[in-house]
Protein backbone atom coordinates (compact mmCIF):
# COMPACT_ATOMS: atom_id res chain seq x y z
CA UNK A 1 0.00 0.00 0.00
CA UNK A 2 2.92 2.46 0.99
CA UNK A 3 4.44 1.95 -2.40
CA UNK A 4 0.87 2.39 -4.48
CA UNK A 5 0.65 5.76 -2.40
CA UNK A 6 4.02 6.46 -3.54
CA UNK A 7 2.80 6.11 -6.96
CA UNK A 8 -0.24 7.79 -6.68
CA UNK A 9 1.41 11.01 -5.07
CA UNK A 10 3.96 11.14 -8.09
CA UNK A 11 1.11 10.61 -10.53
CA UNK A 12 -0.97 13.62 -8.78
CA UNK A 13 1.99 15.16 -8.32
CA UNK A 14 1.97 17.00 -12.25
CA UNK A 15 0.65 20.03 -12.46
CA UNK A 16 -3.18 19.82 -14.34
CA UNK A 17 -1.40 21.81 -17.79
CA UNK A 18 0.44 18.28 -17.47
CA UNK A 19 -2.24 15.51 -16.39
CA UNK A 20 -5.05 16.74 -17.93
CA UNK A 21 -3.69 17.17 -21.43
CA UNK A 22 -1.78 13.33 -20.77
CA UNK A 23 -5.29 12.21 -20.22
CA UNK A 24 -6.82 13.42 -22.77
CA UNK A 25 -4.46 12.38 -25.26
CA UNK A 26 -5.07 8.90 -24.40
CA UNK A 27 -8.74 9.38 -24.89
CA UNK A 28 -8.09 11.14 -28.05
CA UNK A 29 -6.18 7.72 -29.43
CA UNK A 30 -8.54 5.77 -27.61
CA UNK A 31 -11.52 7.52 -30.36
CA UNK A 32 -8.51 6.31 -32.51
CA UNK A 33 -7.75 10.71 -33.74
CA UNK A 34 -4.85 10.65 -36.12
CA UNK A 35 -1.69 11.05 -33.67
CA UNK A 36 -0.71 14.33 -35.19
CA UNK A 37 -3.90 15.61 -34.51
CA UNK A 38 -3.95 14.33 -31.09
CA UNK A 39 -1.34 15.41 -30.05
CA UNK A 40 -2.01 18.77 -31.41
CA UNK A 41 -5.52 19.23 -29.20
CA UNK A 42 -3.77 17.78 -26.50
CA UNK A 43 -0.90 20.28 -26.24
CA UNK A 44 -3.35 23.16 -26.91
CA UNK A 45 -5.11 22.42 -24.70
CA UNK A 46 -1.84 22.55 -21.71
CA UNK A 47 -1.23 25.66 -23.03
CA UNK A 48 -4.80 26.71 -22.69
CA UNK A 49 -4.67 25.92 -19.10
CA UNK A 50 -1.08 27.42 -18.70
CA UNK A 51 -2.16 30.91 -20.21
CA UNK A 52 -5.00 30.78 -17.74
CA UNK A 53 -2.79 29.75 -14.45
CA UNK A 54 -0.44 32.02 -15.75
CA UNK A 55 -2.94 34.86 -15.72
CA UNK A 56 -4.83 33.89 -12.71
CA UNK A 57 -1.55 33.90 -10.71
CA UNK A 58 -0.40 37.50 -11.84
CA UNK A 59 -4.35 38.66 -11.22
CA UNK A 60 -3.33 37.09 -7.39
CA UNK A 61 0.21 38.69 -7.13
CA UNK A 62 -1.43 41.90 -7.97
CA UNK A 63 -4.48 42.03 -6.21
CA UNK A 64 -3.87 40.49 -3.35
CA UNK A 65 -1.25 43.49 -1.95
CA UNK A 66 -4.57 45.75 -2.63
CA UNK A 67 -7.12 43.97 -0.74
CA UNK A 68 -4.30 43.47 1.97
CA UNK A 69 -3.91 47.25 2.35
CA UNK A 70 -7.76 47.81 2.39
CA UNK A 71 -7.80 45.65 4.91
CA UNK A 72 -5.41 46.69 7.30
CA UNK A 73 -7.34 50.86 6.62
CA UNK A 74 -10.36 49.22 8.67
CA UNK A 75 -7.92 48.62 11.99
CA UNK A 76 -9.47 45.16 12.71
CA UNK A 77 -7.90 41.94 13.64
CA UNK A 78 -9.79 38.19 13.96
CA UNK A 79 -8.47 35.15 15.58
CA UNK A 80 -8.91 32.88 12.52
CA UNK A 81 -6.35 32.83 9.49
CA UNK A 82 -7.30 32.29 6.09
CA UNK A 83 -4.52 29.95 4.41
CA UNK A 84 -6.73 29.17 1.12
CA UNK A 85 -7.59 26.15 -0.43
CA UNK A 86 -4.04 24.25 -0.99
CA UNK A 87 -4.10 23.01 3.19
CA UNK A 88 -7.42 21.44 2.49
CA UNK A 89 -5.89 19.31 -0.29
CA UNK A 90 -2.87 18.42 1.40
CA UNK A 91 -4.84 16.92 4.40
CA UNK A 92 -7.11 15.11 2.09
CA UNK A 93 -4.14 13.51 0.40
CA UNK A 94 -2.66 12.50 4.07
CA UNK A 95 -6.10 10.87 4.70
CA UNK A 96 -5.26 6.99 5.18
CA UNK A 97 -8.15 6.27 3.00
CA UNK A 98 -7.62 8.73 0.33
CA UNK A 99 -6.08 6.39 -2.21
CA UNK A 100 -8.73 4.03 -1.66
CA UNK A 101 -11.08 6.66 -2.31
CA UNK A 102 -9.63 8.00 -5.49
CA UNK A 103 -9.96 4.39 -6.65
CA UNK A 104 -13.87 4.32 -5.29
CA UNK A 105 -14.32 7.62 -7.17
CA UNK A 106 -13.48 5.90 -10.49
CA UNK A 107 -15.61 3.18 -9.49
CA UNK A 108 -18.42 5.05 -8.87
CA UNK A 109 -18.15 6.80 -12.56
CA UNK A 110 -17.86 3.77 -14.09
CA UNK A 111 -20.65 1.95 -12.97
CA UNK A 112 -22.73 4.74 -13.55
CA UNK A 113 -21.85 4.82 -17.29
CA UNK A 114 -22.20 1.51 -17.27
CA UNK A 115 -25.88 1.51 -16.03
CA UNK A 116 -26.35 4.33 -17.96
CA UNK A 117 -26.76 6.81 -15.14
CA UNK A 118 -24.40 9.20 -16.35
CA UNK A 119 -23.24 10.66 -19.61
CA UNK A 120 -20.06 12.04 -17.82
CA UNK A 121 -16.44 10.79 -17.41
CA UNK A 122 -14.90 12.35 -14.82
CA UNK A 123 -11.01 12.59 -15.71
CA UNK A 124 -10.53 15.89 -13.65
CA UNK A 125 -7.96 13.51 -11.21
CA UNK A 126 -6.70 16.33 -9.29
CA UNK A 127 -10.31 17.79 -8.24
CA UNK A 128 -11.16 14.21 -6.93
CA UNK A 129 -9.68 15.50 -3.11
CA UNK A 130 -13.01 17.68 -2.99
CA UNK A 131 -15.03 14.39 -2.76
CA UNK A 132 -12.21 12.65 -0.50
CA UNK A 133 -12.52 15.94 1.63
CA UNK A 134 -16.04 15.40 2.51
CA UNK A 135 -15.15 11.73 4.04
CA UNK A 136 -12.46 13.01 5.64
CA UNK A 137 -14.06 15.26 7.46
CA UNK A 138 -16.89 12.51 8.23
CA UNK A 139 -14.13 10.24 9.93
CA UNK A 140 -12.55 13.22 11.74
CA UNK A 141 -16.26 14.07 13.35
CA UNK A 142 -17.16 10.74 13.50
CA UNK A 143 -14.29 8.20 13.27
CA UNK A 144 -16.94 5.91 11.60
CA UNK A 145 -15.05 4.52 8.35
CA UNK A 146 -18.23 3.62 6.59
CA UNK A 147 -19.97 6.54 6.70
CA UNK A 148 -16.71 8.09 5.33
CA UNK A 149 -17.25 5.38 2.46
CA UNK A 150 -20.73 6.62 2.40
CA UNK A 151 -20.01 10.16 1.92
CA UNK A 152 -17.30 10.37 -0.84
CA UNK A 153 -19.58 7.83 -2.65
CA UNK A 154 -22.89 10.17 -2.56
CA UNK A 155 -20.62 13.24 -3.09
CA UNK A 156 -19.02 11.36 -6.37
CA UNK A 157 -23.14 10.61 -7.69
CA UNK A 158 -23.78 14.02 -6.77
CA UNK A 159 -21.11 15.68 -8.62
CA UNK A 160 -21.47 13.81 -11.47
CA UNK A 161 -25.38 14.22 -12.05
CA UNK A 162 -24.74 17.88 -11.72
CA UNK A 163 -22.26 17.62 -14.45
CA UNK A 164 -24.66 16.22 -16.46
CA UNK A 165 -27.75 18.58 -15.62
CA UNK A 166 -25.28 21.69 -16.58
CA UNK A 167 -24.49 20.70 -19.73
CA UNK A 168 -27.12 22.87 -21.60
CA UNK A 169 -26.30 25.66 -19.41
CA UNK A 170 -22.15 24.83 -20.39
CA UNK A 171 -23.61 25.09 -24.19
CA UNK A 172 -25.42 27.94 -23.83
CA UNK A 173 -22.91 30.24 -22.24
CA UNK A 174 -19.29 28.89 -23.83
CA UNK A 175 -20.49 27.21 -26.99
CA UNK A 176 -18.43 24.07 -26.37
CA UNK A 177 -20.25 20.58 -26.50
CA UNK A 178 -18.62 17.37 -25.58
CA UNK A 179 -17.59 18.88 -21.44
CA UNK A 180 -19.31 19.26 -18.39
CA UNK A 181 -17.79 20.72 -15.02
CA UNK A 182 -16.72 18.46 -12.14
CA UNK A 183 -15.74 20.75 -9.94
CA UNK A 184 -17.59 20.28 -6.52
CA UNK A 185 -16.07 24.16 -5.32
CA UNK A 186 -18.32 25.17 -7.89
CA UNK A 187 -20.51 22.94 -9.46
CA UNK A 188 -22.24 22.48 -5.94
CA UNK A 189 -24.18 25.58 -6.34
CA UNK A 190 -25.87 24.99 -9.77
CA UNK A 191 -28.94 23.99 -8.04
CA UNK A 192 -29.01 27.36 -6.14
CA UNK A 193 -28.26 29.21 -9.14
CA UNK A 194 -30.79 27.64 -11.79
CA UNK A 195 -33.36 28.42 -8.75
CA UNK A 196 -32.74 31.88 -8.04
CA UNK A 197 -32.16 32.63 -11.80
CA UNK A 198 -35.83 31.54 -11.93
CA UNK A 199 -36.77 33.28 -9.09
CA UNK A 200 -35.41 36.76 -10.61
CA UNK A 201 -37.26 36.10 -13.55
CA UNK A 202 -40.35 36.51 -11.51
CA UNK A 203 -39.50 40.13 -10.04
CA UNK A 204 -40.97 42.65 -12.03
CA UNK A 205 -38.00 45.88 -12.66
CA UNK A 206 -35.29 43.44 -11.83
CA UNK A 207 -35.94 40.35 -14.52
CA UNK A 208 -35.68 43.15 -17.06
CA UNK A 209 -31.99 44.11 -15.92
CA UNK A 210 -29.16 42.28 -18.38
CA UNK A 211 -25.80 43.66 -17.46
CA UNK A 212 -22.95 41.72 -19.49
CA UNK A 213 -20.27 42.55 -21.49
CA UNK A 214 -22.09 42.70 -24.94
CA UNK A 215 -25.18 44.84 -23.29
CA UNK A 216 -22.37 47.74 -21.59
CA UNK A 217 -20.74 47.55 -25.44
CA UNK A 218 -23.90 48.60 -26.51
CA UNK A 219 -25.05 51.36 -24.09
CA UNK A 220 -21.43 52.40 -22.82
CA UNK A 221 -19.67 52.37 -25.84
CA UNK A 222 -15.73 52.45 -24.68
CA UNK A 223 -16.61 52.51 -20.69
CA UNK A 224 -18.70 49.54 -21.75
CA UNK A 225 -15.17 47.75 -22.92
CA UNK A 226 -14.18 44.96 -20.55
CA UNK A 227 -10.90 46.25 -20.79
CA UNK A 228 -12.24 49.62 -19.51
CA UNK A 229 -14.35 48.20 -16.55
CA UNK A 230 -10.95 46.40 -15.56
CA UNK A 231 -9.65 50.04 -15.54
CA UNK A 232 -12.02 51.22 -13.72
CA UNK A 233 -12.02 48.54 -11.11
CA UNK A 234 -8.81 48.66 -10.62
CA UNK A 235 -8.76 52.45 -9.74
CA UNK A 236 -11.62 51.88 -7.43
CA UNK A 237 -10.02 48.95 -5.49
CA UNK A 238 -6.49 50.87 -5.61
CA UNK A 239 -7.81 54.09 -3.83
CA UNK A 240 -10.09 52.29 -1.77
CA UNK A 241 -6.67 50.48 -0.88
CA UNK A 242 -5.19 54.07 -0.20
CA UNK A 243 -2.67 53.93 -2.49
CA UNK A 244 -0.72 56.57 -4.34
CA UNK A 245 -1.34 57.40 -7.69
CA UNK A 246 1.16 55.82 -9.55
CA UNK A 247 0.31 52.24 -7.69
CA UNK A 248 -3.65 53.17 -8.47
CA UNK A 249 -2.82 53.61 -11.99
CA UNK A 250 -0.74 50.24 -12.49
CA UNK A 251 -3.55 48.09 -10.47
CA UNK A 252 -5.94 50.00 -13.54
CA UNK A 253 -3.81 48.90 -16.09
CA UNK A 254 -3.17 45.29 -14.46
CA UNK A 255 -6.74 44.24 -14.10
CA UNK A 256 -7.68 45.80 -17.29
CA UNK A 257 -5.16 43.47 -18.39
CA UNK A 258 -6.66 40.45 -16.67
CA UNK A 259 -10.10 41.07 -18.22
CA UNK A 260 -8.58 41.18 -21.48
CA UNK A 261 -6.21 38.15 -21.66
CA UNK A 262 -8.12 35.60 -19.86
CA UNK A 263 -10.97 35.15 -22.80
CA UNK A 264 -8.03 34.90 -25.65
CA UNK A 265 -6.66 32.09 -23.01
CA UNK A 266 -9.84 30.21 -22.96
CA UNK A 267 -10.07 30.48 -26.53
CA UNK A 268 -6.69 28.56 -27.06
CA UNK A 269 -8.36 26.05 -24.80
CA UNK A 270 -11.49 25.77 -26.56
CA UNK A 271 -10.26 25.06 -29.65
CA UNK A 272 -8.29 22.33 -27.95
CA UNK A 273 -11.20 20.56 -26.39
CA UNK A 274 -12.99 21.24 -29.49
CA UNK A 275 -10.85 18.67 -31.60
CA UNK A 276 -10.91 16.04 -28.69
CA UNK A 277 -14.63 16.48 -28.17
CA UNK A 278 -15.40 16.12 -32.02
CA UNK A 279 -13.26 13.03 -31.81
CA UNK A 280 -15.17 11.52 -29.29
CA UNK A 281 -18.74 12.17 -30.66
CA UNK A 282 -17.12 10.48 -34.14
CA UNK A 283 -16.22 7.42 -32.49
CA UNK A 284 -19.35 7.31 -30.07
CA UNK A 285 -21.11 7.69 -33.62
CA UNK A 286 -19.48 4.68 -35.19
CA UNK A 287 -18.73 2.17 -32.68
CA UNK A 288 -21.46 2.89 -29.89
CA UNK A 289 -24.16 4.23 -31.55
CA UNK A 290 -26.53 3.72 -28.73
CA UNK A 291 -24.52 5.14 -26.30
CA UNK A 292 -25.89 8.98 -27.45
CA UNK A 293 -23.52 11.73 -25.81
CA UNK A 294 -20.84 11.37 -23.72
CA UNK A 295 -19.22 14.26 -21.70
CA UNK A 296 -15.79 14.98 -20.67
CA UNK A 297 -15.65 16.33 -16.86
CA UNK A 298 -13.54 19.26 -16.62
CA UNK A 299 -11.77 21.42 -14.13
CA UNK A 300 -13.99 24.73 -14.12
CA UNK A 301 -10.59 26.64 -14.92
CA UNK A 302 -12.35 26.11 -18.70
CA UNK A 303 -15.07 28.50 -17.87
CA UNK A 304 -12.82 31.21 -15.64
CA UNK A 305 -12.20 33.62 -18.65
CA UNK A 306 -15.70 34.59 -19.42
CA UNK A 307 -15.59 38.13 -18.89
CA UNK A 308 -18.49 38.20 -16.87
CA UNK A 309 -17.39 35.46 -14.58
CA UNK A 310 -14.02 38.17 -14.31
CA UNK A 311 -16.28 40.74 -13.65
CA UNK A 312 -18.22 39.33 -11.17
CA UNK A 313 -15.70 37.94 -9.20
CA UNK A 314 -13.62 40.96 -9.09
CA UNK A 315 -17.26 43.23 -8.05
CA UNK A 316 -17.50 40.50 -5.15
CA UNK A 317 -13.83 40.57 -3.48
CA UNK A 318 -14.48 43.72 -1.91
CA UNK A 319 -18.34 42.24 -0.84
CA UNK A 320 -16.77 39.83 1.05
CA UNK A 321 -14.89 41.73 2.85
CA UNK A 322 -17.40 44.27 3.66
CA UNK A 323 -19.51 41.67 5.06
CA UNK A 324 -16.62 40.10 6.80
CA UNK A 325 -16.42 42.88 8.86
CA UNK A 326 -19.88 43.72 9.52
CA UNK A 327 -21.35 40.57 10.12
CA UNK A 328 -21.82 38.78 13.52
CA UNK A 329 -20.32 36.27 14.13
CA UNK A 330 -17.11 35.82 11.15
CA UNK A 331 -13.92 35.25 13.06
CA UNK A 332 -11.45 35.49 9.87
CA UNK A 333 -10.83 38.22 7.18
CA UNK A 334 -11.04 36.59 3.53
CA UNK A 335 -7.68 36.78 1.89
CA UNK A 336 -5.87 33.56 1.43
CA UNK A 337 -9.05 32.22 -0.83
CA UNK A 338 -10.36 36.11 -2.08
CA UNK A 339 -8.09 35.42 -5.70
CA UNK A 340 -10.22 32.29 -6.72
CA UNK A 341 -13.71 34.30 -6.52
CA UNK A 342 -13.84 34.26 -10.26
CA UNK A 343 -13.62 30.08 -10.36
CA UNK A 344 -15.76 30.44 -7.25
CA UNK A 345 -18.58 32.37 -8.73
CA UNK A 346 -18.36 31.27 -12.25
CA UNK A 347 -21.17 27.96 -11.89
CA UNK A 348 -23.31 30.77 -10.91
CA UNK A 349 -22.55 33.31 -13.51
CA UNK A 350 -22.84 30.55 -15.98
CA UNK A 351 -26.89 29.65 -14.82
CA UNK A 352 -27.46 33.14 -14.85
CA UNK A 353 -26.39 33.27 -18.43
CA UNK A 354 -23.51 35.70 -18.50
CA UNK A 355 -25.92 38.37 -16.44
CA UNK A 356 -23.82 40.50 -13.50
CA UNK A 357 -26.59 41.46 -12.04
CA UNK A 358 -28.34 38.31 -11.40
CA UNK A 359 -24.86 36.39 -10.38
CA UNK A 360 -23.59 39.27 -7.46
CA UNK A 361 -27.12 39.01 -6.30
CA UNK A 362 -27.14 35.47 -6.28
CA UNK A 363 -23.30 35.19 -4.60
CA UNK A 364 -23.22 36.96 -1.79
CA UNK A 365 -25.42 34.17 -0.16
CA UNK A 366 -23.24 32.01 -0.90
CA UNK A 367 -20.78 34.48 0.46
CA UNK A 368 -22.28 34.75 3.58
CA UNK A 369 -22.75 30.71 4.00
CA UNK A 370 -19.26 30.29 3.08
CA UNK A 371 -18.25 33.19 5.77
CA UNK A 372 -20.30 31.49 8.19
CA UNK A 373 -18.75 27.67 7.98
CA UNK A 374 -15.52 28.51 7.54
CA UNK A 375 -15.63 30.60 10.98
CA UNK A 376 -17.41 27.03 12.51
CA UNK A 377 -14.89 25.00 10.94
CA UNK A 378 -12.22 26.54 12.01
CA UNK A 379 -11.37 24.19 14.78
CA UNK A 380 -11.57 21.20 12.69
CA UNK A 381 -9.86 22.55 9.98
CA UNK A 382 -6.67 23.14 12.38
CA UNK A 383 -6.74 19.98 14.26
CA UNK A 384 -6.78 18.03 10.94
CA UNK A 385 -3.64 20.65 9.58
CA UNK A 386 -1.77 19.40 12.72
CA UNK A 387 -2.26 15.84 12.42
CA UNK A 388 -0.90 16.55 8.86
CA UNK A 389 2.32 18.17 10.13
CA UNK A 390 1.11 21.34 8.44
CA UNK A 391 2.67 24.43 9.48
CA UNK A 392 2.32 27.89 8.50
CA UNK A 393 5.44 30.18 8.51
CA UNK A 394 5.01 30.74 12.56
CA UNK A 395 1.74 31.15 12.98
CA UNK A 396 0.04 29.00 15.46
CA UNK A 397 -3.51 29.51 15.94
CA UNK A 398 -6.67 28.61 13.80
CA UNK A 399 -7.17 28.36 10.27
CA UNK A 400 -9.31 27.74 7.68
CA UNK A 401 -9.91 28.38 4.21
CA UNK A 402 -12.76 30.81 2.79
CA UNK A 403 -14.19 29.52 -0.26
CA UNK A 404 -13.07 25.70 -0.14
CA UNK A 405 -13.55 25.51 3.86
CA UNK A 406 -16.56 27.19 3.64
CA UNK A 407 -18.22 24.87 0.86
CA UNK A 408 -21.53 25.17 2.25
CA UNK A 409 -23.13 22.08 0.16
CA UNK A 410 -20.13 19.77 2.31
CA UNK A 411 -20.84 21.31 5.17
CA UNK A 412 -24.22 20.28 5.29
CA UNK A 413 -23.02 16.40 3.49
CA UNK A 414 -21.08 16.35 6.86
CA UNK A 415 -23.51 17.11 9.04
CA UNK A 416 -25.90 14.96 7.26
CA UNK A 417 -23.30 11.59 7.80
CA UNK A 418 -22.44 11.97 11.31
CA UNK A 419 -26.11 12.16 11.93
CA UNK A 420 -27.48 15.91 12.68
CA UNK A 421 -31.15 16.04 12.79
CA UNK A 422 -31.37 19.29 10.96
CA UNK A 423 -28.80 18.03 8.12
CA UNK A 424 -31.85 15.46 7.77
CA UNK A 425 -34.90 17.58 7.60
CA UNK A 426 -33.26 19.34 4.54
CA UNK A 427 -33.20 16.30 2.45
CA UNK A 428 -37.06 16.87 1.19
CA UNK A 429 -35.49 20.83 0.43
CA UNK A 430 -32.47 19.36 -1.09
CA UNK A 431 -34.17 16.29 -3.21
CA UNK A 432 -36.98 18.87 -4.21
CA UNK A 433 -33.81 21.66 -5.54
CA UNK A 434 -32.36 18.59 -7.72
CA UNK A 435 -35.53 17.42 -8.90
CA UNK A 436 -36.41 20.71 -10.07
CA UNK A 437 -32.58 21.41 -11.71
CA UNK A 438 -32.96 17.49 -13.25
CA UNK A 439 -36.26 19.47 -14.43
CA UNK A 440 -34.82 22.97 -16.23
CA UNK A 441 -31.50 20.67 -17.87
CA UNK A 442 -34.43 18.37 -19.49
CA UNK A 443 -36.22 21.25 -20.64
CA UNK A 444 -33.28 23.03 -21.85
CA UNK A 445 -32.24 19.79 -23.94
CA UNK A 446 -35.61 19.96 -25.77
CA UNK A 447 -35.24 23.71 -26.49
CA UNK A 448 -31.68 23.30 -27.65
Amino acid sequence: MHNVNEIIAYILGFKSYVLLPMILLGFALVFRMRPATAVKASLTIGIGFIGIFMVLDYFVARIGPAVQALVARTGLRFNVLDVGWPPMAAITWSYRLAVAMLILIMAVNLVMLILRWTKTVNIDIWNYWHPIFLGALVYELSGNLVWSIAATTAATVFIIKLADWSVPALVRFTGLEGISITTFSGIAYFPWAVLGDRLIERIPGLNRLDVNPETLKRRLGLFGEPMMIGVLMGLALGIAAGYEVKMVLELAFEIAAVIFILPMMSGVLGQGLTLISDGMKDFIKKHLPGFGEAYIGLDLAILVGNTSAIVTGILLMPVAIILAVILPGVKFIPLGDLGNMIGAMVIIVMAARGNVIRAVLLGIPVIIGKLYIASWMAPVYTRLAQKANLQFQGYHGLITSFLDGGNIIRFWMVKLFIGSWWAWCLIPLAAGLLYYTAWVAGKSRQDQ
